[in-house]
């Protein structure tokens, strides 16, 4: 493959040519990190795209700014066969370029700061090992395959960062000036404070939400900083090769629902409204989303949460749509009171909120009289895959 020209469009389209990532994404070939994929195709689901039984659309799909899905459940493309058609959410990716740019932007790297970042493909840790060298750069994940893998990936094009088994919300490998995460956590984890050094800089995404957050470490332990005005999304992180299993969805489709009422605000597809999904997120932590249109025009949205409570809002766009809700709480009117505040006050609080993180890591957004709390993210005792507490390099 003729990769040096598509690598040099890609820097083209991402950054200045004045920006210290435009040569890192014009030197690294993508495609080395992604060889295999999985792509979602209408009547088929996810199927696997082979890299080098198609060389063109190979090079078409690695060398675009967008997000390649590496593994699915726990089946991972580099494993999978044609015939392979799994079910389940993306437990893997390789994240698009401009947003693993992004992130290190927002964490402020220069030659002199030492990064943890998370492996993945391990595209996102070459870029970084690039533009600050090897020796400044961590780079972890749970997955021992993936760290191997990566490994020997880097490896290939001269690379040769630190690259370790590791949960990225318990024990970290050392101390650092900055953490940036690529994928979603619950919360901040507390060895995050502890490993990053003084003065220091933490950037992650919050699970389930488009906020990322930005905290420099404070003398007393804790951290301060703010949101990103621009939303952004990463996978949620997991123990092992699989998210938990998702509550049902089916009864909250079909189901017959203690309170049926008429809602104050249209149906929306939540999910795909990064203001709405993200205060919902934080107001009611867990829900799961689902949305469809019928032929007539009718939208569907139907939310779930693990505590049991469901809702379903079925309407016509622009109506107040029937909404039915059963459990502990009413997801609908939580979310209707959310859309109630976001037009009374022409915005929503989140983007743009300051942050405050205390030293046991237990995270503070507020903005104006708007004010909410998310707890630390705290590692289990013993993940499913992993090395639990300890770190262990895998030799190349």
């Amino acid at each position: 493959m003729d990769w040096k020209p598509r690598a040099a469009a890609l820097a083209d389209a991402v950054v200045h040519p004045a920006s210290g990532w435009h040569q890192p994404l014009a030197d690294v070939p993508r495609h080395l990190f992604v060889p295999h994929w999985w792509s979602y195709r209408s009547g088929s689901g996810w199927t696997l795209s082979d890299g080098a039984a198609e060389p063109g659309g190979w090079a078409d799909a690695v060398y675009a700014d967008r997000a390649l899905v590496t593994r699915i459940g726990p089946l991972h493309a580099d494993h999978a066969s044609e015939a392979d058609h799994p079910d389940g959410a993306p437990t893997s990716s390789s994240t698009l370029p401009s947003l693993v740019v992004a992130m290190y932007r927002h964490a402020v790297i220069t030659d002199s700061t030492d990064v943890l970042c998370v492996t993945g493909t391990g595209y996102g840790t070459a870029l970084l090992a690039r533009r600050i060298g090897d020796g400044r750069v961590t780079s972890i994940d749970i997955d021992p395959y993936l760290v191997d893998t990566a490994r020997r990936r880097l490896d290939l094009i001269g690379a040769r960062p630190r690259v370790c088994v590791a949960d990225i919300t318990g024990p970290l490998p050392g101390t650092f000036d900055r953490i940036v995460s690529t994928v979603g956590l619950p919360g901040v984890p507390p060895h995050w404070l502890h490993s990053l050094r003084s003065g220091g800089r933490l950037v992650t995404n919050l699970a389930a939400t488009g906020l990322v957050i930005v905290a420099d470490k404070m003398p007393d332990g804790g951290a301060r900083g703010r949101v990103t005005w621009e939303p952004a999304g990463f996978m949620a992180t997991h123990t092992g090769r699989d998210h938990p299993a998702p509550p049902n969805t089916r009864h909250a489709w079909t189901g017959d629902a203690d309170d049926v009422t008429t809602g104050r605000h249209p149906v929306v597809p939540v999910a795909q409204t990064w203001e709405l999904l993200t205060c919902l997120a934080l107001a009611a932590p867990g829900v799961q989303h689902s949305y469809s249109v019928d032929r007539d025009g009718v939208r569907t949205a139907v939310m779930v949460h693990p505590d049991g409570s469901w809702a379903r809002a079925t309407g016509c766009r622009g109506e107040r749509p029937t909404v039915h809700q059963s459990g502990p709480r009413r997801l609908w009117d939580i979310l209707d009171a959310i859309r109630h505040d976001w037009l009374s006050d022409g915005f929503l609080p989140v983007y743009g909120s300051t942050v405050t993180i205390d030293p046991d890591a237990t995270l503070h957004l507020t903005r104006g009289t708007w004010s909410t709390t998310v707890p630390a993210a705290v590692s289990p005792a013993e993940p499913t895959t992993g090395v639990g507490n300890d770190t262990v390099d895998i030799a190349s």
